[in-house]
């Protein structure tokens, strides 16, 4: 006798599920298992089939009539192996030591699937955790705050990027916004990122060379950036009791003042450099001869300790070049009343007339592929260099915390409350930095991959079954990169 599972396309579109004994030719015996109406459905039900033919468990129906199928219902359908794994990161950066189970899942909702913590709940019921409710969801928020949950976050991501090395600290600020009319003493309009005029704060974010986070600060609105740089690095250092510190900053950070308080702090630094005007060695260089491709030219400074280093890439002059030409070709239409008169960069306007300014376009041309850096750091030119290129990792950071996690609190009022909620995106930034390390795949595509992933309960006859996960290869492999990381320390 043959036994062996089929599928059958039914009169209303579904695929039955179907158990057959065949004996010479004939069949002699058909097992109705279920009908799917779906990919999910018939993926389960040839699971129970299989259980079913292979005898791996006692039969999972009472003896029926096999002219009436057996009913079968998914009861529960979470993605429990998408949470459980991002617990496991959670536990691995050392976070269970808040004891704080609401926090934790906080944090793992915010990577799922950021929304409003109200939302979260939601989101959370979906990965199988129902126990937290709206009043325990505040409660937590309070005790965040309370108890100062970022200090013990910041310490254990510092104990985990120390473990790898700190060579420097990557610093940058941005801005999140409020869709408020009313400013207050902490959202205060100001210099906008995202050229808004609503209320907003500022948000510095510290992060080692691999864009791990090490610390996160929050400003009020009107506060200039160059005022923040200071004060975060000097608490980072007073924190974790260092001594010799690198920082590297982006020409936002660049101010006279701003450097000679960081060397006076006795801290190093590598800033990018302001190029207003075209630097006098540069010049002189250019009298006689053309740039070659990564050429570096350095100049000493006014303070002591200080050299600017400036190198030329023939990329970077290429993208400059055609940037120039968009803006002169823009300029030039407004010039020719071809377009109505607005702002342009390469345009001077009078009463009396509309002309290029053709001394800033030649300004701007010879500055083509250039970039400046300044630095009290003794070490070779390249190097400085490639130390301050690595400020993409503080910057895809950002990115990561304003889209993916969606870093603005536009649901929160009081500072307590925005402030708790930038530090489970702190936590939530930790966690996914490290998910990226170990997978080489970003947070979305992680997410992406395992939120699929479905375990549940079926009920079958009145009856419930747990439905355990199918893990696909290309899942597999991902959970088993996770796994390897955590072993190794990594």
């Amino acid at each position: 006798m043959g036994i062996f599972i089929r599928t059958v396309k039914t009169a209303s579109g579904a695929r039955a599920v179907q158990v057959v004994h065949r004996l010479r030719g004939k069949v002699v015996r058909l097992t109705h298992i279920g009908s799917a109406h779906n990919d999910e459905e018939l993926h389960l039900l040839m699971s129970l089939a299989k259980q079913r033919l292979l005898g791996l468990q006692q039969s999972l129906f009472a003896e029926a009539d096999n002219h009436q199928p057996n009913r079968i219902s998914i009861k529960e359908s979470v993605c429990r192996v998408l949470y459980e794994t991002l617990e496991l990161q959670y536990a691995g950066l050392g976070f269970n030591q808040l004891g704080d189970d609401h926090f934790r899942q906080l944090c793992i909702a915010r990577i799922v699937e950021p929304t409003s913590k109200l939302d979260s709940l939601r989101v959370l019921v979906d990965l199988g955790v129902g126990e937290l409710n709206k009043d325990q969801l505040y409660r937590c928020l309070k005790q965040v705050v309370a108890k100062d949950y970022r200090s013990t976050i910041a310490k254990l991501c510092f104990a985990r990027a120390s473990a790898n090395g700190i060579s420097l600290v990557l610093y940058d600020v941005t801005t999140l916004y409020f869709e408020v009319q009313k400013e207050d003493d902490y959202r205060k309009p100001g210099m906008s990122k995202e050229r808004r005029l609503e209320p907003q704060i500022i948000v510095g974010l510290l992060v080692d060379q691999h864009g791990f986070p090490l610390g996160l600060h929050s400003f009020e609105g009107n506060k200039a950036e160059t005022t923040t740089i200071l004060p975060v690095v000097e608490a980072f250092r007073v924190q974790h009791k260092l001594r010799d510190i690198t920082v590297v900053a982006d020409a936002g950070m660049l101010s006279a003042k701003n450097l000679q308080a960081l060397a006076d702090a006795g801290f190093t630094y590598i800033v990018g450099a302001r190029l207003n005007k075209i630097p006098y060695d540069i010049a002189e260089y250019q009298k006689t001869k053309e740039l070659g491709n990564n050429q570096i030219i350095t100049a000493g400074a006014q303070t002591e300790g200080q050299r600017i280093i400036y190198q030329y890439r023939e990329k970077r002059a290429a993208l400059d070049n055609h940037n120039i030409e968009k803006q002169i070709a823009k300029a030039e239409k407004i010039a020719s009343g071809k377009t109505p008169t607005k702002k342009a960069k390469f345009l001077t306007v009078t009463t009396k007339e509309r002309k290029l300014n053709l001394a800033l376009i030649d300004k701007a041309k010879a500055l083509a592929g250039i970039k400046g850096y300044v630095t009290n750091l003794d070490i070779s030119d390249e190097q400085i260099i490639a130390f301050y290129h690595q400020l993409w990792n503080v910057e895809a950071s950002f990115r990561m915390s304003k889209s993916d996690l969606k870093a603005r609190p536009i649901f929160h009022h009081k500072r307590d409350s925005i402030e708790a909620h930038l530090t489970v995106v702190f936590a939530a930034l930790a966690i996914s930095r490290m998910v990226e390390s170990s997978t080489g795949i970003s947070i979305k595509q992680f997410v992406k991959t395992l939120r699929p992933i479905r375990s549940g309960v079926v009920t079958i006859a009145d009856k419930d079954y747990p439905a355990e996960a199918q893990i696909p290869e290309v899942a597999q492999i991902i959970l088993n990169k996770l796994s390897a990381a955590q072993t190794f320390g990594h």
